[in-house]
Parts: structure tokens; C-alpha cells; sequence
């Protein structure tokens, strides 16, 4: 027997929804990223690449960090592969990239095994 249940959520900006997503797959893969990392996460997905100055500028203002600490989280998320380096810039793995301009709806199955 499978028990399905439908939950909805309204939310209306892209980072918030990307920040969600991000948190949902951390939990479900035990990656136990902290709240700014989500956010470093989110952030990038939907603004790009902190790689570029005036980006990562925009997130240590709207964040309220530093730039060392947003290395200190790259390279942590860089060495759980959620981030990569394409093309000179950090990224979100293309794996777990998506459009967060868009309606997004998960189907997540947990299966005793």
C-alpha cells in the first residue's frame, strides 16, 4: 500500500522557492547544510555566480556576511559536489539546477528497502 499526500505552498519570490528546494534535497540526502548555505545555494541558482564581484557583493549586502565566509562555504559546498566550477565560474551542479522561475511540483518516494 502507497500513502500519497498532496501538499501546496505558495511562495513568490524565485530565491525563496529555489532556498525550499535546496533545503527539501538537504534533508532527504542528510547534507545538513545550514541556513546560509541555502541560501548561498538559492542564490546563485537564481542571481549566478558568486564569482562575479558585483554578485557576490549583492549577497554579502542582502545576507549580511562576509566574502571570506561565502569562500569558506563554496569550498564546503564545492567538496559535497553541489557547487562546481564551470567555465571559471561557481555554479549550482547541473544536476540540481532548475528553473525556479516556474511552478515546481516534487514527487518524493520514500521506499523501505
Amino acid at each position: 500500500m502507497i500513502i500519497v499526500q498532496r501538499l501546496k505552498k505558495v511562495i513568490v519570490r524565485d530565491i525563496d522557492v529555489a532556498e525550499k528546494y535546496y533545503a527539501i534535497l538537504s534533508t532527504l540526502n542528510g547534507f545538513e547544510l545550514t541556513e546560509r548555505e541555502l541560501q548561498l545555494m538559492a542564490f546563485i541558482a537564481v542571481e549566478g555566480s558568486v564569482s562575479v564581484s558585483e554578485r557576490r557583493v549583492k549577497f554579502c549586502e542582502d545576507f549580511k556576511t562576509t566574502s571570506a565566509t561565502v569562500n569558506n562555504m563554496v569550498s564546503k559546498l564545492k567538496k559535497k559536489q553541489l557547487l562546481i566550477k564551470r567555465e571559471g565560474h561557481i555554479v549550482v551542479n547541473p544536476l540540481i539546477t532548475l528553473d525556479f522561475k516556474r511552478d515546481l511540483q516534487l514527487e518524493i518516494k520514500m521506499v523501505h528497502g
